[in-house]
């Protein structure tokens, strides 16, 4: 199983569907199983829903999972290692990429500052991983978490029973912004969601990370050179 795929895929896996997004992961077969999601929210103007796309990485049927969700009306990009697909898919719905103030992700495109929220959404833009090779933003409402590596849901970022793991070199100090969330749901960029009981996993990840982190790492390396 490759680590990561570069072809472009002949067809998306769906994951994460609710009342609000949709997430895919574009290659399956790949160990970081890289997902990406989109958020749909009512307009001001009371038309079709505004959709916002998160980390994306392209694929065949990734347009239809957008188009059957509203308009597409930014693409965001919450960390500095996730700029994938972002400028490909803004530049076929011709619509700007927002990034957090305090993320560089590398694009080679024009980019617009993402403020305190997500524009008219009740999305609040949380800062999460501040270090000097890392940094990262959540999108959270109150009942859904939209992370970048924070945590993730793959074989290789849990340990024991969890449902949902800290990412493997945070776990000797877990961000401190794992406690400010309480979320019904999990959307990560690593691994399908958890969609229901979010909360109660999220702390189970963050009191269990340093105590686990042995058995994370020595998983990780089999993964890698498996």
């Amino acid at each position: 199983m490759p680590l990561k795929e570069t072809e472009r895929p002949a067809d998306v896996k769906e994951v994460d569907r609710f009342d609000g997004g949709v997430g895919w992961i574009a290659y399956p077969e790949e160990t970081m199983q890289r997902a990406s999601h989109a958020l749909a929210v009512p307009s001001e103007d009371g038309g079709a829903d505004d959709v916002w796309v998160i980390d994306p990485v392209d694929g065949e049927g990734v347009d239809d999972l957008l188009d059957d969700l509203g308009d597409v009306r930014g693409v965001v990009v919450l960390m500095d290692r996730h700029s994938r697909d972002a400028k490909a898919i803004a530049d076929r719905y011709d619509v700007p990429i927002f990034v957090p103030s305090f993320v560089d992700p590398g694009l080679d495109a024009p980019t617009q500052p993402l403020g305190d929220t997500l524009p008219g959404t009740e999305f609040r833009v949380v800062r999460t991983v501040d270090w000097p090779i890392w940094d990262e933003a959540a999108l959270y409402d109150g009942e859904t978490l939209v992370v970048g590596d924070l945590v993730g849901t793959v074989e290789y970022f849990l340990a024991g029973r969890e449902r949902v793991g800290v990412h493997p070199m945070l776990r000797v100090a877990p961000p401190k912004a794992l406690r400010r969330f309480t979320p019904e749901r999990i959307l990560t960029g690593h691994g399908e969601g958890v969609m229901n009981d979010g909360a109660r996993a999220l702390q189970e990840a963050a009191d269990g990370a340093r105590r686990r982190a042995p058995r994370v790492w020595l998983k990780g390396v089999t993964s890698f050179l498996s």
